[in-house]
């Protein structure tokens, strides 16, 4: 699955784009410094009932940002993205 999909069905479990979930995870202080990724995969889990490869893909933004390794952009793997840049703002308002 790609990091983009793992975003997508993060928004379809939760209801909350990717961004939204970064403002909560902010509010929370789970992007303070020394933060941990668990802290995150707990709280999708508590919350949400999501697991932790997208528990993960969302720590991911909320450590480095909307950019991903370009290894994998245009590839025929399992983990092909479209772009290096992740959308964030929703899947109603993706670009094609």
């Amino acid at each position: 699955m790609s990091f983009q999909a793992y975003l997508d069905t993060l928004e379809q479990k939760t209801g909350l784009t990717p961004r939204e979930l970064v403002a909560i995870a902010h509010e929370k202080g789970l992007d303070a410094p020394g933060a941990k990724a668990a802290g995150v995969v707990e709280w999708l889990q508590a919350d949400y009932g999501v697991g932790r490869g997208h528990a993960m893909a969302l720590w991911h933004v909320i450590t480095k940002g909307p950019t991903i390794s370009s290894k994998h952009v245009g590839t025929d793997g399992t983990h092909s993205d479209a772009s290096d840049t992740l959308w964030l703002d929703g899947i109603a308002t993706k670009p094609s």
